[in-house]
This record gives structure tokens, sequence and C-alpha cells, in this order.
């Protein structure tokens, strides 16, 4: 498997001692978020006619996100290609091989929590690293998609 390696501005590498470059905390939710998108295109195409529409909802709101924090990237003159991740193949993995023994239905919405647990931690190490700086409030809001589709479907599984 190959992975690429994000291509950082040099004023990307200065930072404090210790603390994520502001940068890579972007490449990091970025990673995570079309991670999700992959997890979740397999899912619809797996789940069960009742669970499709909800991971057909979290497929879209991540590739919605993927875009947007994409051109973010870009306009940093940072190449962040979404090409596959481990975590994303992995993800896919465990997809397929549950379908194997059962369906992909509303059982599954634990490990969904689980997994965007992942994404918003993701989005709050971003957040703390931008704070101050145009593109927090842009993150926030994409955090607060998140929890809101969460919210939405927490009466399921």
């Amino acid at each position: 498997m190959q992975t690429t390696t994000p291509t950082f501005p040099p004023s990307a590498r200065d930072s404090v001692a210790g603390a994520p470059h502001k940068e890579e905390t972007l490449v990091a939710l970025y990673g995570r978020t079309v991670d999700s998108v992959k997890g979740y295109a397999k899912m619809v195409e797996k789940a069960e006619p009742s669970f499709r529409d909800i991971a057909e909802k979290f497929r879209a709101l991540h590739a919605r996100h993927a875009d947007l924090l994409a051109r973010n990237l870009a306009d940093r003159g940072i190449d962040a290609s979404p090409d596959s991740t481990i975590m994303g193949t992995v993800n896919q993995a465990v997809d397929a091989f549950r379908a194997f023994f059962d369906d992909i239905d509303e059982d599954v919405m634990d490990q969904v929590r689980s997994g965007e647990d992942w994404v918003l931690k993701s989005f709050d190490t971003a957040i703390a690293a931008h704070e101050g700086d145009s593109l927090a409030h842009s993150l926030r809001d994409m955090r607060e998609d998140v929890v809101a589709l969460l919210d939405q479907t927490r009466q399921i599984g």
C-alpha cells in the first residue's frame, strides 16, 4: 500500500516544540475525514435497506467536509492527496469482514459513534491549533455538523 506524505510549505514547520503544526492538524483531520468517507461508502454498499439512509447521511456529511478541508489545504499550498490511509484500509476491511458474517444495520451504531469520536477529537485538535484565525470558525461549524448528525441518530441501535 502506498501512502502520500503531505508537502508542507516552509512556514508550516515553524512551531512551538511539542505542539502540532497547524497544518499538520488539518492534514490529520482531512485524513480521518477521507477515511470516514471511504468507510461509509463501503457501509452504504453493504447496508441493509433500513440502515442505508443513515450510512449515506454520514458519508455525504464527511464527503462535504473532506472537500472543504481539501480546499483549505490547497489554499495553504499543502498537497494532501486523498489516497488510502492505513485506518481507511482497516475500516474497509472490517466492514467487508463484518458484512461477510452479518448484516450492516442499526446494530453497528455503537461502532459508528466510536469512529465519530475519533473524528471529533481530530476536529478538537485542529480547532485548538487554529484558535484565533479565520479557519477555527469553519472547523467549529463542521464539528457541529457531526455532533448534530450523531444527535439525530442517537435513538438508533
